[in-house]
């Protein structure tokens, strides 16, 4: 299900996206909110973040990041030279740059879009984005494609050059053969990031792949700092991020961005853009340390090493370490999500054919080449609770919230 809310999908692999209305700038004393109504002026998380100050640190230069979704439309004005050459694993006609929806296109401008011609400003714009191509539920009512087509998409990403992978499609149903490919994307040395869903005011089931063990859940957050209420919740929640009122794609037509919230798939991509800067600044750091310092610098108001089924470690800060040097990054080689160690000889299985590379997607100008036991990651803290980003990386607690987190497999 994808995770955004705009258009939900009912396959198990869409989780959608519902509006929600809120005022984010009576929280940020001094912070000035822009009184033009384009696209830019709506992604109220850039402040909050302190994306422009990150930004005269790193961009997120050097990284690249898989998304895993519809596919990625290279020639959108904001990702002109963002996207490289990727894999298809649908089977179907087309290949990764043909987005059948606009969901992943709209994942990969939130995490790498440049902003050029008014379109949506990702908050990592020096990454580069890798597209690998998966089905949804209406795009298999149309074509004849893959079965099980996630697991030849998490391995191909775990073979191409990505550091990060990002996906914001879950299903309900847990599969051996894609828990393997997990586990094998993180024994190639990747940070993958999944998007726990939005059904936390319905059924709130757990969701795949983001309830494996090996990889980060990411929750949904409004613009008031608390969990979005339609965010699944569960022990599986490991991180919220940025996901109600953030706008996207409306559609494959490509004409115009739409209103509403982007749910968990958008706040899995922008916590996937906060582990692009905080890997461009540390280069040499491993997928297990820069995941140790976004979750040791997440906002909380309990006890570190502590994890709540709403906002697991809390919610992401890449400014605490871009900007203030916070974070320890810890053992290189045990994970902070099994605490095991994630050394050792990758899985045999074969690489795809056609597994993606370093070369641009087709549509693109040329660039530069510059994540316990199944479904139990997390424990302790349900209570509610209300937190913002904040400007200067200062959490302010509101009280009385609720921080809900969703998994499954249609766009989240």
């Amino acid at each position: 299900m994808t995770a955004g809310m705009g258009r939900a999908q009912k396959r198990v692999r869409v989780l959608g996206t519902l509006a929600v209305a809120a005022s984010w700038s009576v929280l940020l004393v001094g912070a000035a909110q822009p009184a033009a109504a384009d696209t830019q002026s709506k992604q109220w998380y850039l402040s909050a973040m302190q994306a422009e100050e990150m930004w005269k640190v790193t961009t997120g230069e050097g990284v690249k990041v898989a998304v895993i979704d519809t596919g990625v439309n290279s020639a959108t004005p904001s990702l002109q030279g963002q996207v490289l050459k990727g894999f298809d694993a649908t089977g179907a006609p087309g290949e990764e740059t043909d987005d059948y929806n606009g969901h992943g296109t709209t994942m990969a401008e939130l995490i790498a879009g440049t902003g050029n011609g008014g379109g949506l400003k990702g908050l990592a714009p020096g990454a580069k984005i890798i597209p690998v191509r998966v089905s949804d539920s209406e795009f298999e009512k149309k074509h004849s494609s893959k079965a099980n087509d996630t697991v030849d998409a998490i391995r191909a990403a775990a073979d191409s050059d990505a550091q990060i992978i990002s996906m914001s499609f879950g299903s309900p149903y847990s599969m051996p053969q894609e828990r393997e490919a997990v586990k094998y994307a993180e024994s190639k040395g990747k940070l993958f990031l999944a998007a726990v869903g939005n059904e936390g005011h319905e059924q709130n089931r757990r969701g795949y792949p983001a309830s494996y063990p090996e990889a980060v859940g990411v929750a949904s957050a409004d613009r008031k700092g608390k969990v979005s209420f339609y965010s699944q919740h569960s022990d599986t929640v490991d991180i919220a991020s940025p996901g109600s009122g953030v706008p996207y794609w409306c559609d494959n037509s490509f004409k115009s961005y739409c209103d509403g919230d982007g749910g968990t798939s958008a706040a899995t991509a922008i916590a996937s853009a906060s582990a692009a800067l905080v890997w461009s600044l540390h280069p040499d750091w491993t997928a297990n340390q820069v995941l140790n310092v976004l979750f040791d610098t997440a906002g909380r108001d309990w006890k570190k090493g502590e994890t709540s089924k709403y906002l697991g470690h809390g919610l992401i800060r890449p400014s605490m370490n871009v900007l203030k040097g916070k974070g320890e990054p810890g053992d290189p080689d045990i994970s902070p999500l099994t605490k095991e160690r994630t050394t050792g000889p990758a899985d045999s299985s074969e690489k795809p054919a056609g597994s993606a590379s370093e070369q641009p997607a087709k549509n693109g100008a040329e660039v530069d080449k510059p994540v316990a036991a199944e479904g139990s990651k997390s424990s302790g803290d349900e209570s509610q609770l209300g937190l913002i980003l904040g400007v200067a990386a200062v959490v302010v607690v509101l009280g009385g919230v609720a921080y809900a987190v969703i998994r499954r497999r249609r766009a989240a």
